[in-house]
């Protein structure tokens, strides 16, 4: 139904543009011109196809004339283009040529690389290449391990509240965790390492306050405000220029680890390929 009113637009503009002395030529061409630069022709399917998905009748028609228009423009510049630049032509043909070239050869490598690389990588592997280069991991901001909840204010059971969140028992933390849908946000995993500005950005007082003494190892944290009850307790800290820790940095490992791989999977293929061309003599040098 939708491409039955898009035809019916399109033949429309196609009455219209016949009745300006454009005369398509239909033969053995099945297809519906719309439009016509010098020698080359838009036609309807051309346009269906990048139609756009529960369009009206109204918005079908301007895309209609725009696309069109556009597709007119870019022709007449094209035609003046090659008219004008034909000292370029030679430059831009080897380009094109080039490109296409360099598109295929790194399509089919990609291609390679999916089917053979070994996307396999184990903690080992991690750690080693971890206390291989621990320099190169040094921090340029400081990482931290903290849980914070934030709440409404004058609630009548803040003192046990807080008395739960500053307790490392696991069953006073699983009792907060069942009290989660009375917050307003929490975090209770204090195990995953967070950049200062991500913990920063979720407690915006935190903005207010001097950046070292909200950094101290253990430090708890209560704050209230307009927006509620803040209570944040630090666990560890690790400042910048410390080497970043290893549970941290993994998938930074595993993206180097596996591009390490790659380029060797990639010379190793060049190798084989040269020499099975030159053993099959498919490549000959004189």
């Amino acid at each position: 139904m939708q491409k039955f009113k898009v035809y019916s637009i399109l033949i429309l503009l196609l009455a219209v543009a016949t009745a300006c002395d454009f005369i398509p030529s239909f033969k053995n061409d099945e297809r519906i011109p719309v439009a016509k630069v010098y020698e080359k022709s838009l036609y309807a399917e051309d346009i269906v196809d990048v139609l756009p998905q529960n369009i009206s009748s109204q918005d079908s028609l301007l895309f209609v004339k725009n696309y069109i228009n556009t597709w007119a423009t870019e022709q007449l510049f094209l035609y003046q283009a090659e008219l004008n630049l034909t000292n370029e032509a030679s430059s831009f043909d080897k380009l094109v040529t080039d490109y296409r070239s360099a598109l295929y050869i790194n399509s089919y490598k990609e291609a390679l690389v999916l089917t053979k690389l070994d996307t396999d990588i184990s903690e080992e592997q991690i750690a080693e290449y971890y206390e291989a280069n621990r320099e190169n991991f040094r921090l340029n901001e400081a990482l931290v391990q903290f849980k914070y909840l934030h709440t409404d204010t004058d609630r009548s059971d803040e003192r046990g509240l807080i008395k739960l969140f500053k307790s490392k028992k696991k069953e006073d933390l699983d009792s907060l965790s069942d009290m989660a849908l009375e917050f307003k946000s929490f975090n209770f995993n204090d195990t995953i390492w967070v950049k200062y500005y991500d913990m920063e950005s979720k407690m915006d007082f935190l903005k207010t306050m001097d950046k070292n003494t909200v950094l101290k190892k253990s430090n708890f944290i209560k704050k209230e405000d307009s927006l509620g009850l803040y209570l944040v307790t630090i666990k560890n800290v690790l400042k910048r220029n410390e080497i970043a820790p290893v549970n941290y940095i993994t998938p930074t490992i595993k993206q180097i680890i596996l591009q390490k791989r790659k380029l060797e999977l990639l010379k190793k293929i060049e190798v084989d390929l040269l020499n099975d061309a030159i053993k099959n003599q498919y490549f000959e040098k004189y």
